[in-house]
């Protein structure tokens, strides 16, 4: 046993299996892709001639999963829940449930799955309970003006104009989305951003700026905005009051995300609805979030949650509360079809988000048609995850100093 706490023992000891699904674990291996972020790809080995494919939350996640490879060579990839709770009680002294050792896990977990689904010849969502829906909605995020690098030497108040996100807004509509979201914290003034305080010139800038989203597209289309937990209590809610009359589908993060009275606060405070959890693991870091009735709607991140089994019981608890889920992702293909499987299993997921309309080979990445049509994307009926790397793609965007696992 590698780490942990050798009391608690989530190893196999001999149980009971099928020959055709005694199944063992030969190897786990990552390699970093350079997309729009670090896109941390795992390969689980077995000796069934069959591997799983999954991605981690971009970060270190490798060296978990380095660390985690001992305790998993031997075991059976078709205990999946056991396995993860054997992955988290290994890395226990490394955060266990929390970070990017839980990353790990989850990029493992979706592996893990995808093997079970070669190995049992089923797709993933079946595997998970069986779908609501044949087609998962995506949310498209955009950028509007210029990155901040390229804005530094230019007024921010010209390049983040209300008018180049309604421009970018109408492009991604035009583009078959009826779903899109834009970051709305750019630094547009100088300011003291240690306090985490907006001005009111500041404010009214960003309310102009879903002014002009709205005036372009509408109100149909599902349309939320990210503060990316930069704020503090006052300044969100002026924020969120002033964006009131845009009838938003949620702002997101507005507050830090480890403070559950501060989104309660927020929260309470305004009709705009509130999204967060992106940077939560686990149902456990849910949880008070939803008795508390500190936000709206919940945005797991697959990659990093805990997988695609704890989407789901994150998902049957919100809906206790009935609390709609939109999931984070910010992942290459892998990891967005993987949350498509979990998408398609519960309730109350209502959208995904797809965070690589500026990658312009996101979709070469993967052999097969484009993923996303119509602005969204088919449930695979393919067994596992039903997405397949190209290795000559893999390899020509791997990060420096990476080696590639073999895609035969």
């Amino acid at each position: 046993m590698t780490g942990g706490v050798g009391w608690r023992d989530l190893r196999a000891d001999g149980l009971r299996r099928d020959p055709e699904r005694d199944v063992e674990i030969t190897d786990v291996e990552c390699v970093v892709v350079e997309g729009n972020f670090p896109w941390n790809l795992i390969k689980v080995s077995t000796d069934a001639d069959e591997y799983g494919l999954g991605e981690a939350f971009p970060g270190p996640a490798g060296e978990y999963i380095e660390f985690l490879k001992p305790g998993l060579v031997g075991e059976n990839p078709l205990d999946v829940d056991r396995l993860v709770e054997h992955m988290t009680q290994l890395v226990s002294g490394l955060g266990g449930s929390l970070g990017y050792s839980q990353a790990a896990v989850s990029g493992i977990e979706i592996a893990l799955w995808d093997v079970a689904g070669k190995v049992l010849d089923v797709p993933v969502y079946q595997l998970l309970g069986g779908k609501y829906r044949d087609a998962v909605r995506i949310y498209a995020d955009c950028h509007a003006g210029e990155n901040l690098a390229a804005a530094a030497e230019a007024d921010p108040r010209d390049i983040y104009t209300p008018e180049s996100y309604a421009d970018v807004a109408r492009e991604v509509i035009d583009e078959g989305f009826d779903a899109l979201k834009f970051d709305l914290d750019v630094k547009i003034e100088d300011a003291d951003t240690a306090t985490r305080r907006l001005s009111n010139g500041a404010i009214q800038h960003k309310i102009d700026v879903v002014d002009a989203v709205r005036e372009e597209v509408g109100y149909d289309p599902t349309l939320g905005f990210d503060l990316h937990w930069n704020f503090t209590v006052e300044t969100a809610t002026k924020l969120a009051r002033g964006v009131e009359e845009y009838d938003l589908d949620w702002i997101e993060d507005p507050v830090p995300p480890e403070n559950v009275d501060a989104h309660r606060k927020v929260t309470e405070s305004t009709s705009t609805p509130v999204l967060a959890g992106e940077n939560l693991t686990r149902v456990e870091g849910f949880l008070p979030f939803l008795t508390e009735q500190a936000v709206d709607v919940v945005a797991p991140d697959i990659q990093k949650c805990g997988g695609l089994l704890e989407l789901r019981k994150i998902a049957t608890v919100a809906d206790a509360f009935d609390v709609p889920v939109a999931p984070h992702n910010i992942s290459s293909p892998v990891g967005t079809m993987a949350s498509v499987h979990a998408c398609a299993t519960v309730p109350n997921a209502f959208a995904l988000e797809w965070h690589a309309r500026e990658v312009d080979w996101w979709d070469d990445l993967h052999t097969g048609d484009p993923l996303i049509v119509g602005g969204e994307i088919q449930v695979p009926e393919e067994p596992g995850i039903g997405i397949d790397l190209d290795a000559e793609v893999v390899t020509e965007h791997a990060a420096p100093g990476e080696d590639v696992f073999d895609l035969d």
